[in-house]
Protein backbone atom coordinates (compact mmCIF):
# COMPACT_ATOMS: atom_id res chain seq x y z
CA UNK A 1 0.00 0.00 0.00
CA UNK A 2 1.04 3.41 -0.80
CA UNK A 3 1.36 6.11 1.71
CA UNK A 4 0.24 9.53 0.83
CA UNK A 5 2.16 12.44 2.07
CA UNK A 6 1.28 16.01 2.25
CA UNK A 7 2.87 18.25 -0.36
CA UNK A 8 4.82 21.35 0.36
CA UNK A 9 1.95 23.42 -0.94
CA UNK A 10 0.21 23.10 2.35
CA UNK A 11 3.19 24.49 4.27
CA UNK A 12 3.22 28.17 4.91
CA UNK A 13 5.89 30.10 2.97
CA UNK A 14 8.89 31.32 4.85
CA UNK A 15 9.02 34.99 5.52
CA UNK A 16 11.78 36.69 3.55
CA UNK A 17 13.33 39.99 4.26
CA UNK A 18 12.53 42.62 1.67
CA UNK A 19 15.38 43.73 -0.62
CA UNK A 20 17.18 46.85 0.46
CA UNK A 21 16.23 49.87 -1.62
CA UNK A 22 19.06 51.49 -3.56
CA UNK A 23 20.70 54.34 -1.70
CA UNK A 24 20.30 56.74 -4.67
CA UNK A 25 17.15 56.56 -6.70
CA UNK A 26 17.78 56.16 -10.42
CA UNK A 27 16.24 58.90 -12.52
CA UNK A 28 14.71 57.89 -15.77
CA UNK A 29 15.51 60.17 -18.69
CA UNK A 30 13.85 60.27 -22.01
CA UNK A 31 15.89 59.24 -24.99
CA UNK A 32 16.41 62.07 -27.48
CA UNK A 33 13.84 62.25 -30.20
CA UNK A 34 15.08 60.60 -33.32
CA UNK A 35 14.85 62.29 -36.66
CA UNK A 36 11.72 61.66 -38.57
CA UNK A 37 12.10 59.44 -41.59
CA UNK A 38 11.19 62.32 -43.92
CA UNK A 39 14.28 64.33 -42.86
CA UNK A 40 16.75 61.51 -43.48
CA UNK A 41 18.06 61.25 -47.02
CA UNK A 42 17.84 57.78 -48.50
CA UNK A 43 21.13 56.09 -49.27
CA UNK A 44 19.83 54.03 -52.16
CA UNK A 45 21.55 54.56 -55.49
CA UNK A 46 19.51 53.76 -58.54
CA UNK A 47 22.15 54.49 -61.18
CA UNK A 48 24.54 51.77 -62.27
CA UNK A 49 27.01 54.17 -63.98
CA UNK A 50 29.94 55.39 -61.86
CA UNK A 51 29.68 58.96 -60.60
CA UNK A 52 31.83 61.58 -62.35
CA UNK A 53 34.59 63.10 -60.22
CA UNK A 54 33.78 66.47 -58.70
CA UNK A 55 35.32 69.45 -60.49
CA UNK A 56 36.85 72.10 -58.25
CA UNK A 57 36.58 75.72 -59.23
CA UNK A 58 39.94 77.43 -58.95
CA UNK A 59 40.90 81.06 -59.04
CA UNK A 60 42.83 82.33 -62.03
CA UNK A 61 46.49 81.42 -61.70
CA UNK A 62 48.76 84.42 -61.21
CA UNK A 63 50.94 85.13 -64.24
CA UNK A 64 54.00 87.31 -64.92
CA UNK A 65 53.47 90.25 -67.26
CA UNK A 66 56.11 91.86 -69.49
CA UNK A 67 56.00 95.50 -70.61
CA UNK A 68 58.14 96.49 -73.61
CA UNK A 69 58.53 100.10 -74.81
CA UNK A 70 59.84 100.89 -78.31
CA UNK A 71 61.34 104.38 -77.87
CA UNK A 72 64.69 106.13 -77.93
CA UNK A 73 64.75 108.39 -74.85
CA UNK A 74 68.24 109.75 -75.59
CA UNK A 75 71.65 109.01 -74.17
CA UNK A 76 71.80 109.26 -70.35
CA UNK A 77 68.02 109.09 -69.85
CA UNK A 78 66.08 106.21 -68.30
CA UNK A 79 62.52 105.10 -68.92
CA UNK A 80 60.32 104.50 -65.87
CA UNK A 81 56.82 103.15 -65.36
CA UNK A 82 54.24 104.00 -62.67
CA UNK A 83 50.85 102.43 -62.12
CA UNK A 84 48.74 99.79 -60.39
CA UNK A 85 49.94 96.23 -60.04
CA UNK A 86 52.63 94.17 -58.33
CA UNK A 87 55.64 96.37 -57.62
CA UNK A 88 54.03 99.48 -59.15
CA UNK A 89 52.76 102.66 -57.58
CA UNK A 90 51.59 106.03 -58.87
CA UNK A 91 53.96 107.88 -56.46
CA UNK A 92 57.34 106.41 -57.47
CA UNK A 93 58.40 104.84 -60.76
CA UNK A 94 60.20 101.58 -61.52
CA UNK A 95 63.05 101.73 -64.05
CA UNK A 96 62.83 99.59 -67.17
CA UNK A 97 65.87 97.68 -68.44
CA UNK A 98 67.46 99.01 -71.63
CA UNK A 99 67.72 95.97 -73.93
CA UNK A 100 68.56 97.88 -77.14
CA UNK A 101 69.10 101.49 -78.30
CA UNK A 102 65.36 101.98 -78.65
CA UNK A 103 63.90 99.11 -76.61
CA UNK A 104 63.09 98.99 -72.87
CA UNK A 105 61.66 96.02 -70.96
CA UNK A 106 60.22 95.23 -67.51
CA UNK A 107 58.90 91.92 -66.17
CA UNK A 108 56.38 92.47 -63.38
CA UNK A 109 55.48 90.02 -60.63
CA UNK A 110 52.68 87.53 -60.80
CA UNK A 111 49.14 88.84 -60.75
CA UNK A 112 45.70 87.72 -61.82
CA UNK A 113 44.39 91.27 -62.40
CA UNK A 114 45.11 93.63 -65.31
CA UNK A 115 47.94 96.17 -64.85
CA UNK A 116 47.35 99.89 -65.42
CA UNK A 117 50.44 102.06 -66.03
CA UNK A 118 52.11 105.04 -67.73
CA UNK A 119 55.70 105.74 -68.82
CA UNK A 120 57.95 108.55 -67.59
CA UNK A 121 61.37 109.77 -68.70
CA UNK A 122 63.73 109.93 -65.70
CA UNK A 123 60.67 109.42 -63.47
CA UNK A 124 59.69 113.07 -64.09
CA UNK A 125 58.17 113.63 -67.55
CA UNK A 126 54.89 111.75 -68.16
CA UNK A 127 54.02 110.29 -71.55
CA UNK A 128 50.97 111.72 -73.33
CA UNK A 129 47.68 109.92 -73.81
CA UNK A 130 45.61 107.52 -71.75
CA UNK A 131 46.87 104.94 -69.27
CA UNK A 132 48.05 101.64 -70.73
CA UNK A 133 46.44 98.35 -69.65
CA UNK A 134 48.23 95.00 -69.79
CA UNK A 135 46.44 91.71 -69.21
CA UNK A 136 48.14 89.23 -66.83
CA UNK A 137 50.53 86.77 -68.44
CA UNK A 138 50.97 88.80 -71.64
CA UNK A 139 53.78 90.79 -73.22
CA UNK A 140 52.58 94.26 -74.18
CA UNK A 141 54.74 96.24 -76.61
CA UNK A 142 53.92 99.94 -76.95
CA UNK A 143 55.47 103.09 -78.43
CA UNK A 144 54.83 105.90 -75.95
CA UNK A 145 54.81 109.53 -77.05
CA UNK A 146 56.29 112.39 -74.98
Amino acid sequence: MKKTTKTDAAKPAKATTPAKPASTPVKKTKAPKSETPSSIAPSVTTSTAPAAPAVKETAAAPLSTTIVAQIDVGFGNTLFVRGEGPGLSWEKGVALDCVADDKWSLVLGETSKPLVFKFLINDQTWCTGDDYVAQPGTTLTVTPAF
